[in-house]
């Protein structure tokens, strides 16, 4: 689909990537990995044609269309939500106003005429044409995407410009959806994307007909949908054929081979040197150091691994001790004009509590946050704090209150406690801002700059109960990683918004979650039991028939219970079917999981014992063994490539198929 030859990117002295070659094939999803300012947008942007690359290019067959969704910078006004998500269907609505156009003209003329007959044949074929778009399907798909996307039945006729930046981004991913082109260039698509909104775009985009380049920094969505994985560092791109978690584990193994390959090899060159230094000047070693020196200069080096980033740590301030209970919302009741937010709403969190807050955007999350921090004071309730409680809140809107005139560092050290300031410079490189980048005017930032400023600052000041709102939208995985490890040891009480399912779901034990129109509904679980369980919820409201039933009865043959609304006869027939699928579709497929388990433990352990080999001074001191050992682990990770990605197919059909069964796994 699309070819990537030879690429160079730089940016006056800074080279973001160089001799970059991939090509696009039909319906890959590719993710693009490597920390903020890599490349990966401005890789993107060229595919998108955008941005001219330096040297190389990008090419596709002819009649490809590529479609992009850029993070920010889009904004639609005077038309409604409807006409702008239609005009995705810009030649379909065009060939109907042609045929209406001409059959309007055909009326005019003598139907006994040539220029009726010819003018009758071109709206034949223009009707032909039109009926291989499927006008009838465009309402249903329409509506389909953008309730899809959180939006409702009146939102249609309001005019886009009444839509805030976050909803702007769903309109323009509704009208990419509906174009659906043949490559799909997504930056950053569930930034502004509640949790299940975000699960309805994943199961669209694994069932999407084109290919997908994606960047993204929720890894659940990277793991979900990708199956190869290009990453940007020091100005190189490396390719991964896995998804990011592959990539993860992958890219330390080739590290570690890199770096045993270039110390060998530095060893046999210092021997070599020793040798031609120590016998240069001896005239019957003469043509022994003339072929040594020959030999050195054919060498082609190993270029000398770069240094990682370092993973920097950081452990909040002890926070100072408080009471078992936090804070208590009793009968609170908030409503702006004839907007009822809450009516009669209790709530308590507790000592070492960590709630996750989720919910569509506007069912009343941020108000929730300044309600309990007491910030805002409910129209009726009473809110109580618990003993020598000591809040923190991050806002987005905070970073908005930052002077323009001081640094990062000294905006930070004013904010921090006298026991915290000593780790200010290391909790600023945690959050990307290294080296002269902590010197820096708040004034001159960007908007994800300064909120990254704004969430240190609060980070290092002395709290028991921390309130962060989306404090994850504009970090990358390491700095996420840091901050959720910081999360997970804190001993105070947390309360987290955020649509970030794998930051959250190791980190919280409870979830709050907010829809409008009805009570906030609190459920004992994380992230992962949370949609459990509210799916479980909405199937029960539903009626829908359990499935399980169905496959207990189809794999035991015994207890066969009636599925209500099935007669006894159908009933017979599902059962029948479903021990059809099992035994002719499921069984082998099963078998084949279990062998590829087997040899993708074997080959694992056989690279583990290779990997050593090649630390061993036995192979190190012997360049023939070392090549011999360095080919043999390149040729079991291809191979683990290979397998990891059937494995995963293999799981997705494995798990689809005892869903559709009612097999618990």
């Amino acid at each position: 689909m699309i070819s990537v030859q030879s690429l160079r990117v730089e940016f006056g002295a800074r080279v973001l990537f160089n001799d970059l070659s991939f090509s696009v094939q039909p319906r890959e999803r590719i993710a693009f990995a490597g920390h903020n300012g890599a490349g990966k947008s401005t890789l993107m942007k060229c595919a998108a044609g955008i941005i001219k690359p330096t040297a190389g290019q990008i090419s596709a067959p002819r009649g490809t269309r590529v479609g992009y969704l850029p993070q920010e910078g889009i904004h639609v006004k005077g038309r409604t939500l409807w006409q702008e998500t239609e005009s995705a269907f810009g030649e379909t609505m065009a060939l109907a106003e042609k045929i209406d156009r001409l059959s309007h003209e055909l009326t005019k003329l003598d139907p006994r005429s040539s220029p009726y007959g010819d003018l009758l044949e071109e709206i034949g074929e223009l009707e032909l044409l039109l009926d291989s778009t499927d006008p009838a399907r465009m309402k249903p798909k329409i509506e389909s995407v953008l309730k899809g996307l959180g939006f409702q039945t009146k939102d249609f006729t309001r005019d886009c410009s009444e839509f805030s930046g976050g909803w702007q981004m769903r309109i323009a991913m509704a009208k990419l959806f509906l174009q659906e082109p043949e490559v799909l260039l997504l930056d950053e698509p569930t930034n502004h994307l509640d949790i299940g909104t975000q699960i309805w775009v994943e199961q669209y985009l694994v069932n999407y007909p084109g290919a997908i380049l994606l960047i993204s920094h929720d890894r659940a969505l990277l793991d979900t949908l990708c199956t190869r994985t290009i990453a940007f560092s020091h100005g190189r791109a490396e390719e991964y054929a896995g998804n990011f978690s592959y990539f993860e584990r992958e890219s330390v193994l080739r590290k570690e081979i890199r770096l045993k390959q270039y110390t060998a090899q530095q060893r046999e060159i210092a021997e070599t040197q020793r040798f031609i230094d120590r016998f240069r000047a001896s005239a019957n070693k003469a043509t022994l150091v003339q072929s040594r020196i020959k030999l050195l200069a054919k060498v082609e080096r190993i270029p000398a691994p770069e240094q990682d980033d370092a993973v920097m740590n950081f452990k909040f301030p002890s926070p100072p001790n408080s009471g078992h209970m936090v804070a208590k919302l009793e009968g609170i009741s908030k409503s702006y004009g004839q907007l009822n937010i809450f009516n009669g709403f209790d709530f308590e969190i507790n000592k070492g509590e960590k709630f996750a807050i989720v919910g569509p955007n506007g069912a009343g999350k941020s108000t929730f946050c300044r309600l309990i921090t007491g910030q805002e004071a409910p129209d009726d309730g009473i809110h109580n704090f618990g003993h020598k409680v000591a809040t923190s809140f991050f806002s987005q809107n905070h970073a908005d209150e930052l002077d323009p005139n001081l640094t990062v560092l000294e905006t930070v050290e004013a904010a921090a406690s006298r026991e915290s300031a000593p780790q200010a410079r290391n909790v600023l490189g945690c959050f990307l801002f290294r080296g002269d980048d902590v010197f820096k005017k708040i004034g001159v930032l960007s908007g994800g700059e300064r909120s990254r400023v704004a969430l240190v600052c609060m980070l290092l000041r002395p709290a028991n109960f921390l309130i962060l709102d989306e404090p994850t939208n504009h970090l990358d995985m390491q700095s996420q990683d840091v901050l959720q490890r910081a999360l997970i040891d804190y001993p105070g009480s947390v309360m987290i918004v955020s649509h970030n399912r794998d930051f959250l779901d190791a980190l919280v034990t409870k979830t709050l979650e907010f829809q409008p129109g009805r009570p906030p509904i609190q459920y004992a679980g994380n992230i992962t039991y949370y949609l459990e369980k509210s799916a479980e919820d909405e199937a029960a409201k539903k009626g829908a028939p359990k499935l399980a039933t169905l496959g207990t009865a189809a794999s035991t043959n015994s207890s066969r219970q009636s599925v209500p609304g099935v007669n006894r006869k159908e009933q017979r027939r599902i059962e029948a079917e479903q021990r059809e699928i099992r035994s002719k579709v499921l069984k082998p497929l099963e078998i084949e999981f279990a062998a590829l388990e087997i040899k993708i433990a074997e080959l694992e352990g056989a690279q583990v014992t290779l990997t050593q080999q090649l630390s061993s001074e036995e192979v190190g001191n012997n360049s023939g063994k070392l090549r011999e050992v360095t080919n043999a682990v390149e040729k079991i990770s291809r191979s683990l490539e290979i397998s990891y990605s059937r494995w995963g197919a293999l799981s997705e059909e494995i798990e689809r198929l005892r869903a559709k069964l009612g097999i618990e796994a």
